[in-house]
């Protein structure tokens, strides 16, 4: 796995194999991190990953949020509270990415409130099958985190239905992972 765009590209990150049962890992290859960010850059669902507030909730390696911080994102939290959370503590350092993200060891499910200012970017990649990604966004809406003009970039392996106040302006599917692109709406 390595970054593909941006100021880190080609900077190669921790080594996780084809997943990780005992971890739930099952990193975003790279061709689909390289597609989603095109798409978020030229596609029909453009928004701006320079300057953006970035929220990576079942975070996993932390690929995606790094990703978007090499492309210019001002700053990426990223929510994991599972073993992981070590494997994106290395990602960190070997982008040396440390003073413009934060690790939030944490379920993503219960956010809780959020009083800072709010996300306009957010990456979810949950265990597949298992409906953890409506719960994390409803919680992180219910919760104050999100933006009133947020996109949510949501992979799972078929197409995701929006909660109620969101609204699916996009989908692709590239082999067994389905990238479902939701606005605020």
């Amino acid at each position: 796995m390595r970054i593909v765009g941006g100021e880190w590209r080609g900077r190669t990150l921790a080594a996780v194999a084809a997943g990780d049962p005992g971890g739930h890992l099952r990193p975003t290859t790279d061709r689909v991190r390289e597609n989603m960010f095109n798409l978020l850059a030229h596609g029909a669902v453009a928004h701006p990953v320079k300057g953006a507030r970035v929220l990576d909730l079942f975070a996993g390696t932390g690929a995606l949020g790094l990703e978007a911080l090499s492309r210019g994102a001002d700053l990426a939290y990223l929510v994991e509270n599972g073993r992981a959370a070590d494997l994106i503590t290395q990602n960190i350092k070997r982008t040396g990415a440390g003073d413009r993200v934060r690790l939030l060891r944490h379920d993503a499910t219960t956010l809780g409130r959020w009083s800072q200012a709010k996300f306009d970017l957010v990456f979810m990649d949950p265990p597949y099958g298992k409906q953890l990604g409506q719960k994390a966004l409803v919680s992180a809406e219910t919760g104050g985190w999100l933006a009133p003009d947020v996109l949510v970039v949501w992979e799972e392996n078929t197409v995701q239905s929006a909660p109620e106040g969101f609204v699916v302006v996009d989908s692709r599917q590239y082999g067994q992972s389905v990238l479902t692109f939701l606005r605020h709406g």
